[in-house]
């Protein structure tokens, strides 16, 4: 089979492609030991990598000492969704094994009456990934248990598919009864019962379950390190971001400006919009914990032009050249080489401070990704 080359830059092309939006341009040495495969041992006992854009400094510190870096009455904007447990294992009529990991926010899927159904049955349209043996077919069947199953209805690309879900009783329940937590594809192991704790944030709501990958940044906060930093003065806001999938996949483009970013849900409310047009307007610090804090404001902000209360989508893609209007400093995890979260703290901080920053932290031992260190942006 010839190769597919469609992708592939020329010389001539690549060498034409500035750096800063570069494909190539987003690769770093990582060591296979330093990317985490379990939380640290307690909570909240992660370490944490201070980057001073100002002074050019990095500060190698502990997670538990954050209050001590952040800049003076600052405003912390965290993402308060909580992670499904998406992932559920059924089985076709032959009796083939099937894996479903379901796409759609659970909040946002509008159940119907099923026709032609006993009573009690009803059924809901979604997207998500199935993975099986055999090739993937419109009316496709997959039984979950006597109460819940599948139909599939639009297969699609890499397993992706739109599938109707048929139960009866709460759909909620069959997930937390039967799924299991759709841990990211470079940790190596299957989800343990320390995931159901640890793979979520101490301020997950559970009206924002529904997302497929926790917002990792959150993970290290502790209830006694929130009463910490409010004895401190810093204040604090929540806003929600459904993370899907896509946040795992990498960019293809040799030039990153002609990749198609995926779609998030995301809502401001009225309260937290307040307390962030505030700080703004009081010149106080925001600081954003997570990529995907940072996404919600900014990407409601180039929509409506304000900071203001936001229910809907967006598949802001931001790279070096964004300008920031909302986030003045960024609380983040690291992030896998030529990954669009790599990207957005390049546009924040500078590709090539981000990168000898990375190499830093590598040298001394931080481990990385969902369950690693995390980073302070200032």
């Amino acid at each position: 089979m010839a190769q597919d080359t469609s992708n592939t830059p020329t010389a001539e092309s690549a060498a034409n492609i500035p750096p800063d939006f570069a494909l190539a341009s987003y690769t770093y040495e990582l060591p296979e030991n330093q990317i985490a495969q379990h939380p640290a041992d307690k909570r909240g006992a992660s370490r944490l990598f201070v980057v001073n854009r100002a002074s050019g400094r990095n500060t190698a510190a502990m997670f538990a000492d954050l209050a001590d870096y952040l800049p003076e009455n600052a405003l912390l904007v965290v993402n308060n969704s909580k992670v499904l447990p998406a992932r559920i294992f059924g089985s076709r009529p032959s009796g083939g094994r099937v894996e479903f990991l379901m796409l759609s926010p659970l909040p946002l899927i509008e159940p119907q009456p099923a026709p032609a159904q006993d009573s009690g049955w009803q059924t809901a349209v979604v997207e998500g990934l199935l993975r099986m043996s055999k090739r993937v077919k419109p009316g496709g069947e997959v039984t979950f248990n006597d109460d819940f199953r599948l139909e599939v209805a639009e297969p699609g690309e890499f397993g992706k598919c739109v599938v109707r879900l048929f139960w009866r009783g709460d759909l909620k329940q069959h997930f937390l009864s039967q799924g299991h937590l759709p841990l990211p594809p470079y940790i190596k192991r299957e989800d343990d019962a320390a995931d159901k704790d640890r793979y979520q944030t101490v301020y997950a709501k559970e009206e924002q379950l529904g997302s497929v990958a926790a917002p990792t940044a959150g993970l290290h906060f502790t209830d006694d390190l929130r009463t910490r930093l409010a004895e401190r003065g810093f204040r604090w806001a929540e806003v929600t971001l459904y993370v899907g999938y896509g946040t795992f996949s990498p960019v293809r483009c040799p030039d990153i400006r002609e990749h198609s970013m995926h779609k998030e849900f995301i809502e401001i409310t009225p309260e937290a919009a307040a307390t962030i047009a505030a700080a703004k307007a009081e010149g106080r610090p925001v600081v954003t914990v997570g990529t995907t804090s940072t996404r919600v404001l900014e990407g409601a902000f180039a929509q409506t032009g304000k900071i203001a209360p936001f229910r809907g989508w967006t598949d802001i893609f931001i790279y070096p050249g964004f300008a920031f209007k909302v986030a003045d400093h960024v609380i983040t995890n690291f992030h896998l080489p030529e990954s669009s979260l790599l990207m957005m703290i390049s546009a924040f901080a500078g590709r090539e401070r981000v990168l000898k920053a990375y190499a830093e932290a590598l040298s001394k031992g931080f481990r990385v990704f969902s369950y690693g260190d995390s980073m302070l942006l200032l």
